[in-house]
């Protein structure tokens, strides 16, 4: 039976599991453990997903996965976040669209607390959406800000799903989030600059705020300054020593949470209830991901051992022709498919074991590819008609928001992200600069 074959029944029996109802990891670790026993008889199979949990457990950096999901339920369930909007409602809302604008900006910094999209998604949905409409936003333009901005979660550092990709891909984590961190800004400043140019254009989507809520004090301004700028602090304050070298990422991942446990007891938020749903969820985010990674490196295993890339990679390049940018984008395109029925993390281990070999065979950098693979998959999540984000919106919307609303906000900004990953498929040193260079020196 030829490699293709067994790929393509791989991936058949797997989809036909999902379709099922089965959970994630319990579909990719099946169809793994069974091919390697049909592959290679009793003891090849029963080793490969022994092996997969001893590589997993001696993995190092997999330690910052609970941390850094740690210290951002903390800043989320002690309602620092509540403290960010606050603080760019009084400052940006002086301008037309300026708590839209605001808005992206919480998401930029919830990103950098949480590092899962969904996080960003309940922080914008809970705080910032019923403010907006209230003061007679746009509905369509503040839920695509919201859905937007989520979009962030996965990109800006310390991103989890990232985590996972190097795993996979057997990168640097590091080296990864520093990639992550100016292509995510780029795009943040893209959503900032397009709700600027549609509020000029048309000042109705964005009212400014009347002048007796604008009229603060001084002092009271400078206080919900500093007040919103703590993640900003708790982030610096984890991130610095780590890209001065001063400290490594698990070291890092552990400030990042000691810091945003002492930050949510000095400002008298740290309570039983508190700690226990951030310990909690923290163990029930964990424990997924551990599962998740576990099949993922079963299912590659079999693929190495198969030499399946290879002979994927000859299929398109000589048999078929195909470009290496051509394959490239394809596999870009199958991501947008695929996010129409799963979620970022699905679609990573589900196809990372055989796209992340034929990346590295085709001769592109597996660090510029997993930026790429986030933008992409992002894009799938709010892509009409069944992109994951969508429906996660309207269930966390007012009635007044239907689903057609929804569908028609997400245009301009699934636009703005197509930009943006143009642009880094283009000069890929937006995203590989900064990690060479803290890693060069």
């Amino acid at each position: 039976m030829s490699y293709e074959l067994i790929t393509i029944l791989m991936f058949a029996l797997m989809m036909l599991m999902l379709a099922t109802g089965q959970r994630v990891f319990a579909a990719i670790g099946f169809v793994a453990v069974l091919s390697a026993l049909l592959l290679w008889g009793d003891r090849g199979g029963y080793d490969l997903g022994f092996a997969a949990a001893m590589k997993l457990m001696k993995w190092y950096p997999l330690l910052t996965l609970p941390m850094f999901i740690f210290m951002g339920y903390v800043l989320s369930e002690s309602k620092i976040a509540d403290d960010l909007y606050r603080m760019f409602h009084v400052w940006t809302g002086g301008m037309a669209g300026g708590l839209a604008m605001g808005t992206i900006g919480l998401m930029v910094l919830v990103s950098a607390m949480n590092g899962l999209s969904v996080a960003g998604m309940a922080i914008g949905a809970t705080i910032a959406l019923p403010e907006l409409l209230r003061r007679n936003y746009d509905k369509r333009m503040v839920t695509g800000v919201i859905q937007a901005g989520s979009s962030l979660g996965i990109l800006v550092p310390p991103s989890v799903v990232l985590v996972l990709y190097a795993m996979i891909a057997r990168q640097p984590v590091g080296q990864l989030w520093l990639a992550g961190l100016f292509p995510g800004l780029m795009m943040a400043s893209l959503f900032v600059l397009y709700i600027w140019l549609r509020c000029r254009i048309t000042p109705s989507l964005g009212p400014i705020l009347p002048k007796a809520e604008r009229d603060i004090p001084w002092p009271e301004k400078v206080r919900l300054l500093r007040a919103g700028l703590l993640p900003l602090f708790i982030y610096a304050v984890m991130i610095v020593p780590f890209v001065t070298g001063s400290t490594s990422l698990v070291e890092s991942s552990a400030i990042g949470a000691l810091a945003a446990f002492l930050a949510a007891v000095v400002r008298r938020r740290m309570n039983r209830v508190v700690f226990e749903n951030s310990v909690r969820n923290t163990l029930r985010i964990t424990c997924m991901f551990m599962w998740i990674i576990l099949a993922a490196l079963a299912f590659g295993s079999v693929f190495d051992g198969l030499g399946a890339a290879n002979a994927i990679e000859n299929l398109f390049t000589e048999q078929m022709g195909f470009s290496p940018w051509m394959v490239l984008i394809l596999m870009q395109l199958s991501f947008l498919v695929m996010g129409t029925f799963l979620d970022d993390t699905a679609m990573l281990v589900i196809v990372a074991p055989l796209y992340v070999p034929l990346v590295d065979a085709l001769g592109f950098n597996l660090i510029w590819y997993g930026i790429l693979y986030t933008i992409t998959t992002q894009i799938a999540y709010m892509t009409p008609p069944f992109g994951y984000n969508l429906f996660l919106m309207r269930a966390m919307a007012p009635p007044e928001v239907t689903l057609r609303d929804i569908y028609r906000s997400i245009i301009p900004f699934v636009g703005v992200m197509i930009l943006a990953l143009a642009i880094i498929m283009i000069f890929p040193e937006i995203a590989l600069w900064f990690p060479a260079y803290v890693y060069g020196n």
